[in-house]
């Protein structure tokens, strides 16, 4: 996962080096804007002892699971985001070749291959047949898509966790109910003690799980937008300068 991450963003950085200079819609900008404001307040509350207070607090060790799941998620997230923004350039660069009059069937990235299936689809159809993408563009839907649904996963995974854990940490509070004495007053103190524990896991899990999943659905948001946009863009570019070009070309073959 962290070679794939590390060869991703490499090329990434290739590509900004060569378009000198960042986009404002740029997924991969706005992740790491996002991901230092939560390195930021991580610092400050490991600062003031609260990270370790809640981790101290987890004997379950449920809380240190999601925030590692949610590390993990951030760390796919961003090779998405590096995926996304690199066949968004790779179809920035096809939609200016051919607008400048280069021949259809060149290029790399998912637009590219996209164009060169619908001039196979175009060649293979009979001469009355209307070119028709329909079907081939939900293909290049799935294909930009990728494992971006794995963000989905993740975020009901961490909310999943958290409301386990509640579920855990109330039965630690109940369960010395069940053998106490009320004379004991030793037994009393023991009881409230782990009474207040099982409290603070139930407590401490769901902060972690709805954080969790609040913030992997937020840097995901980043992601679905890009490859909202790279889609919307690929149709406009395949319906305005590769269909009426191809279907012309069967019109004058007739």
């Amino acid at each position: 996962m962290l070679d794939a991450v590390y060869t991703s963003f490499n090329r990434y950085s290739a590509a900004v080096r060569e378009r000198g200079r960042l986009e404002a819609g740029d997924p991969v900008l706005q992740w790491l804007i996002f991901a230092g404001l939560n390195v930021l307040v991580f610092l400050l509350l490991w600062f003031y002892g609260l990270i370790q207070r809640a981790l101290d607090a987890d004997p379950t060790h449920i809380t240190l699971l999601i925030v590692l799941i949610y590390v993990a998620t951030s760390l796919h997230c961003l090779w998405r985001c590096v995926a996304v923004s690199r066949e968004s350039d790779a179809e920035t660069r096809l939609a200016a070749t051919v607008t400048d009059g280069a021949p259809l069937g060149h290029g790399d990235g998912f637009v590219a291959d996209h164009v060169r299936d619908l001039i196979t689809k175009s060649k293979l159809l009979g001469g009355d047949q209307k070119l028709d993408q329909s079907l081939m563009l939900r293909v290049l839907a799935q294909r930009i898509n990728g494992s971006t649904p794995f963000g989905a996963f993740a975020s009901d995974l961490a909310m999943k966790l958290g409301l386990f854990g509640t579920i855990v940490g109330f039965i630690m509070m109940l369960a010395p109910i069940a053998g106490l004495n009320g004379e004991d007053q030793a037994a009393i103190k023991s009881s409230m003690a782990m009474m207040s524990a099982g409290m603070a896991v139930a407590m401490y899990t769901t902060l972690a799980g709805l954080v969790g999943s609040i913030l992997i659905k937020i840097e995901y948001q980043f992601v679905e937008g890009a490859t909202a946009r790279l889609f919307a863009s690929a149709v406009g570019f395949t319906e305005v300068h590769v269909v009426p070009v191809l279907e012309q070309g069967k019109s004058a073959a007739r």
